[in-house]
């Protein structure tokens, strides 16, 4: 009977080890994929409106740029670094790429212009294109001629009345480039690939 209660105890011992091992390697996969491969995001601010919205969850690619440069027209998380006094602070921003390294960018009455070429914007808000005063339809009608520098990005919110981006900070360096967002997963009526 003590054997019967021994072989017992060692199974039920044998099987919390396995189950621990197996928790313990899927947490270990999680947090890996988390901190290299995707992560959610939370959109908290309206600065890519009507292309994301506040609440909305999206996934970035953390490994995306590892394989290819960043090209125009991505969707990038970003870190920004701010200096306030003597407190260094970081924000997590999104905005969409519409000038490499290399091209010039400027803005005239509103009017995207890359390497000399007006872009086609169709994902900016109809109710901003529509507006006739040029304050109201970007929030900063004009922006002077700028080329991009080796190793940044030129980013703006596709909400520009709303957005605080390049056209205020410059440029940002692509190191500070945390990944691509590529879908909008939460709420899931509003599920889209970006």
């Amino acid at each position: 009977m003590s054997s019967e209660v021994a072989q017992s105890t060692s199974s039920v011992s044998k099987s919390l080890r396995e189950w621990l091992v197996v928790i313990l390697v899927a947490l270990g996969a999680a947090l890996l994929v988390r901190m290299f491969v995707l992560q959610q995001y939370y959109i908290s601010g309206p600065s890519m409106e009507s292309t994301l919205f506040q609440d909305n969850r999206v996934l970035v690619n953390k490994l995306s740029y590892r394989l290819h440069g960043i090209h125009r027209g991505d969707v990038v998380v970003f870190e920004r670094i701010t200096m306030d006094g003597a407190t260094v602070a970081h924000d997590d921003l999104i905005k969409r790429v519409v000038a490499i390294e290399g091209d010039t960018v400027e803005i005239k009455n509103c009017e995207l212009l890359v390497n000399g070429e007006t872009v086609d914007e169709d994902y900016l808000p109809e109710e901003d294109t529509k507006q006739s005063d040029p304050n109201n339809r970007c929030g900063q009608p004009m922006a002077e001629k700028t080329t991009i520098p080796v190793g940044k990005v030129y980013v703006l919110g596709d909400n520009r009345p709303e957005s605080f981006d390049s056209r205020r900070f410059g440029p940002i360096e692509e190191k500070f480039v945390i990944g691509r967002a590529f879908v909008v997963v939460w709420p899931f009526k509003m599920w889209k690939l970006l």
